[in-house]
């Protein structure tokens, strides 16, 4: 049996032993006889005993048990070895549950992480739904932009990363599966002279509008969708998170762009106009993995789930 040695450790100390030995020793030790043991393993009595010769051998040759007229019995070296030969038997059973476990699906960790609006309705999807399939797995997730989860997944820390194309990443470099095309809407005041509009509106019908945005410059937001529609919008107030974007919406300060994802609660004072799709959609939305890596069922179980919560998630009327 192989083991991993600790610092410091002197390996000649280690005595190289067979697990099918200590299996054996086991089986013997507990039914005191060669005979039964044989019975219990499957094997035949020489075997047996050739097994406890190689251990006793490989353990510096004294017996370990005392052959009595009716079985065996456990010598005082016998008694040393019985508590460790369990633990190591115990270790690697709880090893191949571990191990079945993972290869099945219903056991094992999951690391991942969402951008923050993903986690408004479907990361909580999909993950009620992976619970409900996978209770026995432990769950470990993280927040933030799309840039510092590729990082985390790249380095080995998340084993799947929900990531969008806002901010030009590079994804190139990752094992994509596509999630949804994400539609924009924007947030306007009740009170908006586009309130009432019925039916999409081109963002170029807000370029003298304030805006407010998670970022003092357009690039690498949401608000590269005005620089695609030809102006260049001015970001009166930098707010990150979308329920304060809500507030100052609300009051009357400016206008905000809110994705899909981030757009089934809204409070009543704030009105949701659809922008008008005049090309390619506003941004894409994909569960990131590592290439050449080898994913767990639960892994795939859960980009699954991912992928049947793109579908369902509610999105509010137009």
């Amino acid at each position: 049996m192989a083991v991993m040695p600790k610092p410091h450790d002197d390996l000649s100390a280690v005595p190289d032993l067979s697990t099918v030995w200590l299996r054996a020793f086991l089986e013997v030790a507990r039914h005191g006889s060669f005979t039964v043991a044989a019975r219990r393993l499957g094997w035949t009595q020489s075997a047996v005993s050739r097994q406890i010769s190689s251990l006793e051998a490989a353990l510096g040759g004294g017996p370990l048990f005392d052959r009595l007229p009716r079985g065996v019995r456990l010598t005082e070296a016998g008694r040393v070895l019985a508590p460790y030969a369990e633990s190591v038997a115990g270790t690697l059973r709880g090893a191949g549950r571990d191990l079945a476990a993972l290869r099945e699906g219903t056991g094992g960790r999951l690391r991942f992480g969402a951008f923050a609006t993903a986690d408004a309705a479907l990361v909580p999807h999909a993950l009620a739904a992976f619970r409900a399939r996978r209770p026995g797995v432990r769950l470990i997730r993280e927040e933030g932009l799309t840039p510092a989860l590729l990082d985390r997944l790249a380095a080995g820390h998340l084993d799947v990363a929900v990531v969008s194309t806002t901010g030009r990443a590079p994804l190139e470099a990752y094992a994509l599966h596509h999630l949804l095309d994400e539609s924009l809407y924007v947030a306007v005041p009740a009170a908006h002279p586009l309130a009432g509009h019925h039916g999409p509106v081109r963002l170029g019908q807000l370029a003298d509008a304030d805006w407010i945005s998670g970022g003092a410059r357009p690039e690498g937001t949401l608000l590269d969708a005005a620089l695609r529609a030809g102006f260049r919008p001015r970001v009166a107030h930098v707010v990150g998170e979308w329920t304060a974007k809500q507030g100052y919406v609300a009051a009357g300060l400016g206008v905000t762009l809110v994705p899909a994802l981030a757009a089934t609660a809204v409070r009543p004072d704030v009105v949701l106009l659809p922008v008008l799709d005049e090309g390619a959609p506003a941004r894409a939305v994909y569960a990131a993995t590592l290439p050449g890596r080898s994913p767990t069922p639960a892994e795939d179980a859960f980009v699954t789930a991912l992928r049947e919560a793109a579908g369902t998630v509610p999105r509010p009327m137009a």
